[in-house]
């Protein structure tokens, strides 16, 4: 059993998952670390998801941003989205990201800081405890 599952959609958002992988390793939170996009890869995404016994879901995406809204429709569990610049400045990922509809939560971190999204997810781990 693993704390966080960490999705991103593409190989190029390595550096954002390590940043979060860091603030976890410090806290002693387990991960695991998937690459699975929701557009190439809808079938394995929907598997991994289902199947995850994460308690908290950490997505990182760029461009259209789907996956945070992806993983948010197929789990009831926190699903926290990390916006990438990759054009725009990344304001259209943190603008996909933010902009779920009713029934379909993202918390949103800012744009490529996976910190925070480790900060947060260890937040509501915390409050699990309780």
């Amino acid at each position: 059993m693993v704390d966080v599952a960490i999705i991103s959609g593409s190989e190029s958002d390595k550096e954002i998952a390590v940043k979060a992988t860091k603030v976890l390793d410090d806290i002693g939170y387990s991960y695991d670390v998937q690459v699975i996009s929701a557009h190439r890869n809808p079938d394995e995404l929907d598997d991994y998801v289902t199947s995850s016994d994460a308690k908290v879901f950490i997505t990182i995406a760029g461009l259209s941003a789907a996956l945070p809204g992806v993983v948010a429709s197929k789990t009831e569990k926190p699903v926290i989205g990390v916006p990438v610049n990759t054009k725009l400045g990344g304001l259209d990922a943190l603008l996909s990201t933010a902009q779920m509809p009713p029934g379909v939560p993202v918390a949103t971190v800012g744009i490529d800081n996976g910190k925070n999204a480790a900060n947060l997810a260890i937040r509501i781990l915390n409050m699990l405890k309780k």
